[in-house]
Protein backbone atom coordinates (compact mmCIF):
# COMPACT_ATOMS: atom_id res chain seq x y z
CA UNK A 1 0.00 0.00 0.00
CA UNK A 2 1.41 3.36 -0.91
CA UNK A 3 0.16 6.80 0.11
CA UNK A 4 -0.26 9.62 -2.54
CA UNK A 5 -0.67 13.13 -1.29
CA UNK A 6 -4.19 15.21 -1.75
CA UNK A 7 -4.51 19.12 -1.61
CA UNK A 8 -7.85 19.32 -0.66
CA UNK A 9 -9.54 22.76 -0.94
CA UNK A 10 -12.93 23.76 -0.98
CA UNK A 11 -14.60 27.29 -1.79
CA UNK A 12 -17.20 28.77 0.09
CA UNK A 13 -20.62 26.79 -0.43
CA UNK A 14 -19.36 24.35 -2.46
CA UNK A 15 -18.14 20.36 -2.87
CA UNK A 16 -14.51 19.82 -1.34
CA UNK A 17 -11.96 19.61 -4.32
CA UNK A 18 -9.32 17.32 -4.35
CA UNK A 19 -5.76 17.58 -6.66
CA UNK A 20 -2.64 15.65 -6.38
CA UNK A 21 0.70 16.67 -7.51
CA UNK A 22 2.29 14.16 -8.18
CA UNK A 23 -0.38 12.90 -10.63
CA UNK A 24 -1.41 15.91 -13.34
CA UNK A 25 -4.57 16.05 -14.11
CA UNK A 26 -6.04 13.41 -11.30
CA UNK A 27 -8.62 14.78 -9.60
CA UNK A 28 -12.01 14.58 -7.56
CA UNK A 29 -15.10 16.21 -5.86
CA UNK A 30 -16.75 15.56 -2.66
CA UNK A 31 -19.86 16.67 -0.96
CA UNK A 32 -19.08 16.30 1.96
CA UNK A 33 -15.41 15.81 4.66
CA UNK A 34 -16.59 12.14 4.74
CA UNK A 35 -16.60 11.23 1.30
CA UNK A 36 -13.23 12.59 0.68
CA UNK A 37 -11.57 8.75 0.90
CA UNK A 38 -14.12 6.84 -1.71
CA UNK A 39 -13.74 10.23 -3.99
CA UNK A 40 -9.92 10.07 -3.73
CA UNK A 41 -9.64 5.88 -4.05
CA UNK A 42 -12.19 6.47 -7.13
CA UNK A 43 -9.67 9.18 -8.81
CA UNK A 44 -6.69 6.55 -8.38
CA UNK A 45 -8.38 4.07 -9.75
CA UNK A 46 -9.40 5.97 -12.75
CA UNK A 47 -6.15 7.76 -12.87
CA UNK A 48 -3.98 4.81 -12.91
CA UNK A 49 -5.97 2.76 -15.76
CA UNK A 50 -4.04 4.93 -18.37
CA UNK A 51 -0.96 5.46 -16.44
CA UNK A 52 2.23 3.50 -15.37
CA UNK A 53 2.06 2.74 -11.58
CA UNK A 54 5.11 4.69 -10.00
CA UNK A 55 6.27 5.41 -6.14
CA UNK A 56 4.74 8.65 -4.94
CA UNK A 57 6.71 11.58 -3.54
CA UNK A 58 7.29 12.11 -0.18
CA UNK A 59 4.92 14.45 1.85
CA UNK A 60 8.41 16.51 2.69
CA UNK A 61 8.99 16.98 -1.14
CA UNK A 62 5.52 17.62 -1.65
CA UNK A 63 5.29 20.03 0.47
CA UNK A 64 8.29 22.09 -0.72
CA UNK A 65 6.37 22.47 -4.10
CA UNK A 66 5.77 26.01 -4.81
CA UNK A 67 2.45 24.88 -6.43
CA UNK A 68 1.15 23.41 -2.82
CA UNK A 69 2.74 26.19 -0.67
CA UNK A 70 0.40 28.58 -2.62
CA UNK A 71 -2.68 25.89 -2.43
CA UNK A 72 -1.95 25.99 1.43
CA UNK A 73 -2.07 29.55 2.13
CA UNK A 74 -4.91 29.98 -0.14
CA UNK A 75 -6.55 27.77 2.28
CA UNK A 76 -6.17 24.15 1.17
CA UNK A 77 -4.93 21.06 3.49
CA UNK A 78 -3.02 18.15 2.56
CA UNK A 79 -3.87 14.65 3.01
CA UNK A 80 -1.91 11.18 2.82
CA UNK A 81 -4.24 8.88 0.85
CA UNK A 82 -3.80 5.38 1.25
CA UNK A 83 -3.98 3.42 -2.38
CA UNK A 84 -3.75 0.12 -3.14
CA UNK A 85 -3.63 -0.71 -6.65
CA UNK A 86 -6.65 -2.75 -8.79
CA UNK A 87 -5.43 -6.47 -9.24
CA UNK A 88 -8.18 -8.47 -9.75
CA UNK A 89 -6.15 -12.19 -9.74
CA UNK A 90 -7.62 -14.28 -6.71
CA UNK A 91 -4.94 -15.82 -4.54
CA UNK A 92 -6.14 -18.53 -2.11
CA UNK A 93 -4.96 -18.50 1.27
CA UNK A 94 -5.59 -20.06 4.65
CA UNK A 95 -6.85 -18.27 7.57
CA UNK A 96 -7.76 -19.06 11.78
CA UNK A 97 -10.01 -16.88 13.48
CA UNK A 98 -12.37 -17.74 16.36
CA UNK A 99 -15.27 -19.87 15.60
CA UNK A 100 -17.71 -17.54 16.77
CA UNK A 101 -16.33 -14.51 14.84
CA UNK A 102 -16.41 -17.06 11.57
CA UNK A 103 -20.16 -18.17 12.04
CA UNK A 104 -20.93 -14.06 12.48
CA UNK A 105 -19.09 -13.45 9.38
CA UNK A 106 -20.56 -16.04 7.29
CA UNK A 107 -23.97 -14.81 8.60
CA UNK A 108 -23.83 -11.07 7.66
CA UNK A 109 -22.23 -12.24 4.17
CA UNK A 110 -24.89 -14.37 3.91
CA UNK A 111 -27.85 -11.79 4.48
CA UNK A 112 -25.50 -9.53 2.25
CA UNK A 113 -25.62 -12.13 -1.03
CA UNK A 114 -21.97 -12.20 0.22
CA UNK A 115 -19.37 -14.61 0.50
CA UNK A 116 -16.93 -15.23 2.76
CA UNK A 117 -14.32 -14.22 0.85
CA UNK A 118 -15.81 -11.11 -0.73
CA UNK A 119 -17.13 -9.96 2.73
CA UNK A 120 -13.72 -10.26 4.14
CA UNK A 121 -11.94 -8.59 1.19
CA UNK A 122 -14.45 -5.73 1.80
CA UNK A 123 -13.89 -5.52 5.15
CA UNK A 124 -10.27 -5.26 5.03
CA UNK A 125 -10.18 -2.80 2.46
CA UNK A 126 -12.40 -0.41 4.26
CA UNK A 127 -9.81 -0.74 7.44
CA UNK A 128 -6.84 -0.28 4.90
CA UNK A 129 -8.19 2.49 2.88
CA UNK A 130 -11.66 3.49 5.09
CA UNK A 131 -13.58 3.01 2.00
Amino acid sequence: MRYFTAIIHQDENSAYGLTFPDLPGCFAAADDWDGIPLAATEALDLWFEDEADFVPASLEAIRKRADVAEAIAAGAVLMPVPYIPADTAMERVNISMERGLLRAIDELAKSRKMTRSSFLASAARRELVGV
